[in-house]
C-alpha cells in the first residue's frame, strides 16, 4: 500500500459531488461547504460495513451536540459509496446530526491521498478510514488509521477528535428506553427526557425488542423502561425522580 500522508495545513480538494434529495439531483460543492467554517469530517471504507454502521457512525451522530458546543459547524461523513446508498444507510442509522457525502467517484478521497485498493474483499477503490478537523478549508488536524491489515479502528473515532478540540468537554450520557406504541408513560418519559435537554435511543417494543428481552435486561415487563449511563432508572416516575435530583 501507497504510505498515505497526512495533509495536515493543506486545503481540501475542491470538488462537487452529485447527490440525489428526494426525486432532484442537487450539485454540493466542497468549497460551500467548508469556506469560512470549522468542520469536522471522518471517512470510511463502506456504508453498512460492520465498523462503521456499529461504531464509527453513532458515535460521532451521538455526540453531534457536543461537537457544535465546542465550535464545529458540521460533521460530514464521507464514503466511496454512490448517493442512493449513502441515502439509504443514512436512513437506517437515523444519523440525522450528520451530513452523508457520497463521494462516488473517489475524486475528493483521491485529492486527500486516501484513496486505496480493497480489491481483495471486492470493494475496488475505497477510502481508508481517516477524520479530520478542517478550518475554513485548511486541514488543521487528521487522525490517519494505521497502515495494518484489515480495517484498523483505532484513532479516528468521535472521541478522539473530540478530545483534540476540548480535551475537558462534557459528554452526554448515554441514554436508551424501552417503549410501546400508544403507551402515554412512554410519552411522558420521553417528554421529560427532552426536557431536560438528553438525547435518547428508543427501543420499541415489537419492533426492536420483544417481552423476553425486555425481562431478560430489565427484569420487568412493563414500559418504559430507563436507562442512563448505565444504570436501570426504571419507568417513568423513577425517571421524573431521578431528573428531579439532578
Amino acid at each position: 500500500m501507497t504510505t498515505l500522508i497526512s495533509k495536515e495545513g493543506q486545503t481540501v480538494p475542491s470538488v462537487t459531488w452529485p447527490a440525489r434529495v428526494g426525486d432532484d439531483w442537487v450539485q454540493i460543492s466542497s468549497d460551500d461547504i467548508f469556506k469560512n467554517r470549522t468542520v469536522v469530517v471522518f471517512s470510511l471504507p463502506g456504508a453498512f460495513t460492520p465498523t462503521c454502521s456499529s461504531t464509527h457512525l453513532p458515535r460521532y451522530n451521538e455526540l453531534a451536540s457536543v461537537f457544535r458546543a465546542n465550535g464545529i459547524d458540521e460533521i460530514l461523513c464521507i464514503s466511496v459509496n454512490d448517493t442512493f446508498v449513502m441515502n439509504a444507510w443514512a436512513a437506517n442509522q437515523e444519523a440525522e446530526n450528520i451530513r452523508m457525502i457520497a463521494d462516488g467517484n473517489g475524486e475528493f478521497t483521491a485529492g486527500m491521498g486516501m484513496l486505496v485498493d480493497k480489491n481483495d474483499i471486492g470493494f475496488g477503490k475505497r477510502s481508508w478510514r481517516y477524520s479530520m478537523l478542517v478550518k475554513n478549508g485548511i486541514v488543521e488536524k487528521m487522525f490517519i488509521e494505521p497502515q495494518k491489515p484489515g480495517d484498523p479502528f483505532e484513532v479516528s473515532d468521535a472521541d478522539t477528535m473530540l478530545e483534540f478540540i476540548n480535551a475537558d468537554a462534557e459528554k452526554p450520557q448515554s441514554v436508551a428506553l424501552f417503549t410501546k406504541p400508544g403507551c402515554s408513560f412512554c410519552a411522558r418519559a420521553k417528554g421529560a427526557l427532552e426536557a431536560a435537554g438528553m438525547d435518547y435511543e428508543e427501543i420499541v417494543m415489537g419492533t426492536d425488542a420483544s417481552i423476553v428481552s425486555l425481562r431478560a435486561i430489565t427484569g420487568r415487563e412493563t414500559v418504559p423502561q430507563i436507562y442512563i449511563g448505565g444504570e436501570h432508572i426504571g419507568g417513568s416516575d423513577e425517571l421524573i425522580k431521578y431528573l428531579s435530583g439532578k
